[in-house]
């Protein structure tokens, strides 16, 4: 997915979230500029896998040091699983 919006957005510049690209569910064209929409429970899903991490690590590490700053024209996080 992310490849496929990159190409299609070729000469916009725009903020990626390291580690994370297979959690790229869209992009949002309503700002000034292009932003990535990524899956909250796929970036947990990658940290649980990934960094060896249970849920409440995964969902702490991602609310505090992944999704918690102001990034201007960052990515837009999309909370997507209600199961807790």
């Amino acid at each position: 997915m992310l490849e496929q919006i990159l190409e299609n957005y070729e000469d916009e510049e725009i903020l990626i979230a390291d580690g994370f690209d297979k959690a790229v569910i869209g992009i949002a064209t309503d700002f000034t500029d292009p932003r990535l929409i990524y899956s909250v429970s796929k970036c947990l899903d990658i940290l649980m896998e990934r960094d060896e991490m249970d849920y409440e690590q995964a969902y702490e590490y991602f609310t505090y040091n992944v999704s918690g700053g102001y990034i201007e024209n960052g990515p837009i996080w999309c909370w997507d699983d209600f199961e807790w």
